[in-house]
Order: C-alpha cells, then sequence, then structure tokens
C-alpha cells in the first residue's frame, strides 16, 4: 500500500507518529523548506494548530521541532507573534543538521564557495598542525581511513565515512581544542559535497591519490608539505563540485601560511 503524503506551505506531510524520530523528521522538513528558500527570512510559519493537523502529528512533536530549528537559529518563537524564519545571518551554517537541508536540494552556489573558503583556511593549518603533534594512534586513524577509501572507493557510503574519519582525525592531530571542534561541521561538508558530486554523474577524478600525499607529508613529519597538500586536495575538490554544479567557481586566494 503506497503510503498517502501531501504537501502543506511547501513541506510534505508526515504519517502520524511520536518521539524523537518523529520531530526530527518534522525539523528535516521544515528545515529544508527554510534553507531552500521556501520560507524566506521573515516569514511567519502557521500557527502550531493549523501545522499539526496539515502534517497529522501532535502539537507537543510540532513544538519539539521548532524548539531544534529555533536552537539552530532558523526560526524565532514568540507569544501572539508566531514563528518567523530568522536572517540566514542568524542560522548556525556550520550545524550537521542545517549542511544537511542544505544539500537536500540544490544548494546555493555561494553557500559552498563559503564552505570551500572555510576549509581553505582550516584544514591546510590543520594539516601542518598535526605534522608536528601526531602520535602512533593518529597515523594509524589516518592509514586505516585511507586503505577504506581505497577499498570501497568514494562512491560508496562506507568510503565516505572514510573519507570523513580522515578529515576528522586530522583535526584531532593538532590538538587544537578549537580546531576540533570544527570537526563535525568539516566532515559534515566533506560527506554531503562529495555526495552532492555524485548525483548526476560518476565522479570525474579519483581524489584518494590527493588524500595520500596528506597522510605522507603527516607521517613524514613535514609540516609545510601537509599544508601544502591538503591545500591542493581542498581546491580540487572546489573545482570538482563547481563542475557538477555547472558554475565556475575559482579557488579561494588565500595566501600560505609561512
Amino acid at each position: 500500500m503506497t503510503e498517502h503524503r501531501e504537501e502543506v506551505d511547501g513541506v510534505v506531510r508526515a504519517p502520524r507518529g511520536t518521539g524523537r524520530r518523529l520531530h526530527g523528521s518534522i525539523a528535516h522538513k521544515i528545515g529544508v523548506a527554510i534553507v531552500s528558500g521556501t520560507y524566506a527570512p521573515g516569514d511567519i510559519l502557521s500557527s502550531e494548530v493549523d501545522f499539526s493537523e496539515a502534517l497529522d502529528v501532535s502539537r507537543g512533536a510540532y513544538r519539539e521541532a521548532i524548539r531544534a530549528l529555533a536552537a539552530k537559529g532558523l526560526v524565532e518563537s514568540r507569544p501572539k507573534a508566531g514563528t518567523r524564519v530568522l536572517p540566514r545571518a542568524r542560522w548556525n551554517l556550520l550545524d550537521p543538521d542545517v549542511l544537511t537541508w542544505a544539500f537536500a536540494g540544490e544548494p546555493d552556489a555561494q553557500f559552498v564557495r563559503n564552505l570551500f573558503e572555510l576549509r581553505a583556511v582550516v584544514e591546510p593549518a590543520a594539516a601542518g598542525f598535526a605534522a608536528e603533534r601526531r602520535d602512533r594512534d593518529d597515523l594509524r586513524i589516518l592509514k586505516d581511513a585511507l586503505a577504506q577509501m581505497r577499498r570501497h572507493s568514494l562512491a560508496t557510503e562506507a568510503g565516505r565515512v572514510a573519507d570523513r574519519d580522515f578529515h576528522d582525525a586530522i583535526l584531532r592531530a593538532t590538538r587544537n581544542d578549537a580546531m576540533m571542534v570544527l570537526a563535525a561541521s568539516i566532515g559534515a561538508a566533506v560527506s554531503w559535497t562529495t555526495q552532492y558530486k555524485q548525483r548526476a554523474r560518476a565522479l570525474p577524478r579519483n581524489p584518494i591519490p590527493d588524500h595520500a600525499r596528506v597522510y605522507e607529508a603527516i607521517a613524514a613529519g613535514d609540516p609545510v608539505a601537509a599544508s601544502a597538500a591538503m591545500r591542493v586536495l581542498v581546491d580540487l575538490a572546489l573545482q570538482d563540485t563547481a563542475s557538477a554544479m555547472g558554475t565556475d567557481v575559482q579557488p579561494p586566494a588565500i595566501k600560505a601560511l609561512p
């Protein structure tokens, strides 16, 4: 039997249910609608009663979803004023859920460029620090992740998980708590851009050798080479993503650290 769904204010109606999975599903649907532009900043969402009835969910589940969206800076709820979509500048764009919602449809080209500018600032420096500070466990994790990428390829979920683990391990090897906080966000950005590049066609090239060069430089304890190799990896990943989007996005002009 086909499950009946209905679209309400740009959000697909979900069957009634309870629990964290349900309000997570509601938050996902509304979050995608906001990030994709179906709802614009300043828009007022339908009332709690109308939304919960339209989506066939409990008012409690809907409220939990709105609280989750508010925590990520997407909406603001006030008594009598309702729930309003906040300006984009207030959104926590590095939240892994928000990144997921951004790539659920066609991501904004400027947003993708912004992500790669962040990566171009953070990851080459992180690779340099990792080359100086890594220990045996860090190298083992990096080597295992690289082996899994080679075994499964980045066309598979297992390969993309390994790719995320690779970048995560580099950030953790910096021994810099502030950089390590970015691990989930960088990992999500890596994973979603890799998936996006393969939506319509196979990956334009094999990026695993780029990762191998980063690993080799870190294993050799060469921070300059590690930083340079990571910069090349990020720049080529941006070019691949731009190609998949059909845009001409040039790598950000960021001078190498001395």
